[in-house]
């Protein structure tokens, strides 16, 4: 009988351990909820400038064209398609029929005939060769044959198409931003609209012309960037940190209360960049820490953990 009782007693107090083991364990776990790991930042006071971006493509308002002065033949090209040639640059070197039949021979036995029939053709403005009609050497041409064309460098402009809604944006006298693909920012002056408009997408071809000499190939597609609006000494958040519903009419932030905790606080917005967001209200202050990153599908009152 006793070895019975002590029997007993052991598995009473190994039942007893073990439902006080599981009841800690539970306890435990109870304590140690998720918490979702965020990254926060806080408003600053600054601009906020609300951008246009449309598309342009180069084109040269003026060309001048190069003709042969005299019946002669090309002895020399010096220019090839696309070239960029200043003022006074050697484009072709001529040669008169005059002095071809002369021979060699006599043109080297009478220095003073070294000169004689020899033509170089100049460039009387600085730009880009557009066309190039004559580059065989050797071919004789009339007077006034067409040799190249020049396309003005400081007549170089931007074709925008403006969609019709925003030709106030792009009146003459305004400015804009010039985005190349090659990575420069260069500012232009519109000058002037066309008349004529694109019938299928509603555009109008208004012309800008660059502040700075550029030396650009015609059909260059750049990006023209117009101000919209721009509002200064405004509250400013990053964009990230700006949530909304699926319709865009409602937006709020999510605030947080303690290291743990972050709530949600309905909030108005103005100006929008691509970049910052201006809030309107609530009042927000320079201490409140809003979340910017593992914000989005957080509920009211979310347990979170600010990531150092």
């Amino acid at each position: 009988m006793m070895k019975h009782a002590f029997i007993i007693s052991f598995l009473a107090s190994a039942i007893c351990i073990s439902s006080c083991n599981t009841k800690e364990s539970s306890q435990t776990v109870a304590t140690e909820l998720p918490r979702t790991p965020v990254e926060v930042t806080s408003i600053h006071k600054g601009s906020i400038v609300n951008q246009l971006t449309l598309f342009g493509s180069t084109l040269y308002l003026k060309r001048n064209v190069v003709t042969s002065p005299i019946p002669a033949f090309i002895t020399d090209v010096r220019i090839k398609l696309g070239d960029h040639v200043n003022k006074g640059d050697v484009l072709y070197n001529l040669e008169t029929k005059e002095r071809r039949a002369l021979g060699q021979q006599q043109l080297s036995s009478d220095t003073s005939l070294a000169n004689f029939g020899k033509i170089k053709l100049t460039a009387s403005f600085s730009g880009i060769i557009s066309t190039l009609d004559k580059q065989q050497l050797g071919d004789y041409v009339l007077e006034g044959t067409q040799l190249c064309t020049i396309a003005e460098s400081n007549n170089l402009a931007i074709q925008v198409n403006v969609p019709y809604e925003y030709t106030a944006l792009a009146k003459p006298g305004k400015s804009c931003l010039l985005k190349l693909p090659d990575g420069r920012e260069v500012f232009a002056t519109i000058t002037t609209p066309l008349t004529s408009m694109n019938a299928l997408a509603q555009t109008q071809s208004i012309l800008a012309k660059p502040n700075a000499n550029l030396f650009l190939p015609e059909n260059l597609i750049v990006k023209v960037i117009l101000v919209k609006s721009e509002a200064k000494n405004k509250t400013l958040l990053p964009k990230s940190a700006v949530l909304s519903d699926e319709m865009m009419r409602e937006y709020w932030v999510m605030k947080l209360l303690n290291d743990s905790v972050a709530v949600k606080v309905p909030v108005s917005i103005g100006e929008r960049s691509k970049e910052e967001v201006e809030i309107i209200s609530p009042v927000l202050s320079e201490a409140d820490r809003i979340l910017m990153k593992g914000n989005y599908g957080l509920a009211d009152t979310a347990r979170v953990v600010v990531k150092k």
